[in-house]
C-alpha cells in the first residue's frame, strides 16, 4: 500500500479490509478457473476508488476449481487480523454466482446486525465487492455460466475470540468487513461503528435499557461490587457523545453510564470525548466544586494540583468534602447527558474509583441501577 494518512502530526500507512482480500481473492481464483493460467497479480477497484494491486499466495487451480489466498495488510492500524491469509475458492457450476463461508468465517446468530440470522458474516458492502469482482472475472474471460466460492480464514476462528464478535452472536470466525475497502489507521469512526453496531445487537434483542461503560475497569466494579448483569453490555471507549446520539436513534428507553471518576468528571464539563487529547479540566472542576462547598483557597489549591483524580478524592475525603462536591458532579453529569440527548432519553450516572468505591451517582441511577442487577434484567 502506497496510501498514507495523517493523524496527530504523524505519517501512518494505509491497509486494505478484510472484504477488499476477499474480493480480490475472489477475482483471482475466478481469473484462474477460467482461464487455466496462473494470476500473479490482481487489480481491484475499492469503493472509495482506490485501485489495489494485489498478490495472490498459495495458488491452486485446475479445469474445474482454483484456490489462492490475498494476505491482510492493516497498515500502521493496529489490527489482530494484519498478516492473515484470506482464501477464496471458486468452483465452476452451471448458472448463477454463489458466496459460501468455509473454515474460519462466522455466522450470524443474534438480530440485529447487517447480515440476516443463519448467514455468514459477510457484511454488504463486502458481498457487492465480491460480486462484481466474480462478474469482472467472467465478463472478461466471456463465460456465461455459474460460479460458487467459498471464503475461508484458517487462522479465523482463533483469532475472532479477540474480537468483540462472541459478544455480538457471531460464531466459528471473523467477520468480512468493510465499507471503503481501505483501512484508516486508528480510525475513530470504526470505533464508533463498532459501538453502533453493538448496540444494534443489543436493541434487536429485545433490550429497551442501555448499559453502558467507558472499559474493562467499570464493568468488572460493577459486577464485582454492585452485583450488576453486566453481559449484555455495550462498551463505549471514550466516546459518549456519539453513544448517547446513537442511543436516542435507536429508541432505548434509558441509558446508564457507570465510569471511573477520572472519564465521567469530564462529562461533568460537557466533554463528551473523554480522551486526553480533547480535554481534561478534571482537577480544575474538582477544585472548583471545593471552593463552592467551602474549601479554603490551600486545600483548593491542593486538589487543583493533584496528578490523579484518586489524589484529588482522597483530600476531599479528608476534608469532609467528598459528599457535596460529588453530588454537584453528578447533577451536573446527568445534566450534560440529558442535554445530549435533547430529553428523548433519561440518562444516567454512577461514578466510582477502584481506591474508594462508589463516589457518587445521579438522581434516576439507584432506579436504573434496579434494572440490571442479577436475575432481574429486562
Amino acid at each position: 500500500m502506497s496510501l498514507f494518512t495523517v493523524k496527530e502530526g504523524k505519517k501512518l500507512r494505509c491497509g486494505y479490509t478484510t472484504g477488499s482480500c476477499a474480493a480480490a481473492a475472489a477475482k483471482a481464483a475466478a481469473m484462474m478457473v477460467l482461464t487455466g493460467r496462473r494470476v500473479d497479480a490482481v487489480s481491484l477497484q475499492t469503493p472509495q476508488g482506490t485501485v489495489l494491486q494485489l498478490i495472490p499466495e498459495d495458488v491452486s487451480f485446475g479445469p474445474q476449481s482454483a484456490t489462492c489466498a490475498i494476505r491482510k495488510d492493516s497498515g500502521d492500524d493496529p489490527d489482530i487480523t494484519d498478516g492473515m491469509l484470506v482464501y477464496g475458492t471458486v468452483e465452476k457450476t452451471l448458472s448463477g454466482l454463489s458466496l459460501i463461508g468455509g473454515e474460519g468465517v462466522g455466522r450470524v446468530t443474534q438480530p440485529g446486525l447487517a447480515c440476516a440470522v443463519g448467514d455468514w458474516a459477510i457484511n454488504p458492502v463486502p458481498r457487492r465487492m465480491i460480486t462484481e469482482a466474480l462478474q469482472q472475472a467472467c465478463q472478461q474471460c466471456g463465460y456465461t455460466g455459474g460460479l460458487r466460492l467459498t471464503l475461508s480464514i484458517p487462522d479465523g476462528q482463533r483469532l475472532a475470540q479477540k474480537t468483540f464478535n462472541p459478544r455480538l452472536g457471531i460464531v466459528g470466525g471473523l467477520s468480512i468487513l468493510g465499507t471503503s475497502g481501505i483501512v484508516d489507521p486508528m480510525s475513530e469512526q470504526a470505533l464508533v461503528d463498532t459501538i453502533h453496531t453493538e448496540m444494534d445487537s443489543r436493541r434487536a434483542a429485545g433490550q429497551a435499557h442501555l448499559l453502558a461503560f467507558f472499559g474493562n475497569y467499570g464493568v468488572d466494579f460493577s459486577r464485582d461490587h454492585l452485583g450488576l448483569d453486566v453481559s449484555p453490555r455495550v462498551t463505549i471507549s471514550n466516546y459518549v457523545g456519539e453513544t448517547l446520539d446513537y442511543a436516542a436513534y435507536k429508541g432505548f428507553s434509558d441509558v446508564l453510564l457507570i465510569g471511573h471518576i477520572g472519564k465521567l468528571v469530564k462529562v461533568a464539563q460537557g466533554i463528551m470525548n473523554t480522551h486526553s487529547r480533547y480535554a481534561d479540566g478534571r482537577t480544575t472542576l474538582l477544585a472548583l466544586e471545593a471552593v463552592f462547598a467551602g474549601a479554603s483557597r490551600e486545600v483548593a489549591q491542593k486538589i487543583y494540583d493533584s496528578l490523579t483524580t484518586d489524589e484529588a478524592v482522597r483530600l476531599l475525603k479528608e476534608t469532609g468534602l467528598l459528599e457535596p462536591v460529588m453530588a454537584a458532579v453528578c447533577d451536573k453529569i446527568e445534566s450534560y447527558m440529558d442535554q445530549r440527548t435533547h430529553g428523548q432519553v433519561p440518562t444516567a450516572a454512577v461514578v466510582f474509583s477502584n481506591a474508594y468505591g462508589v463516589l457518587g451517582q445521579s438522581s434516576r441511577a439507584q432506579a436504573f441501577l434496579a434494572l440490571h442487577t442479577k436475575g432481574e434484567l429486562r
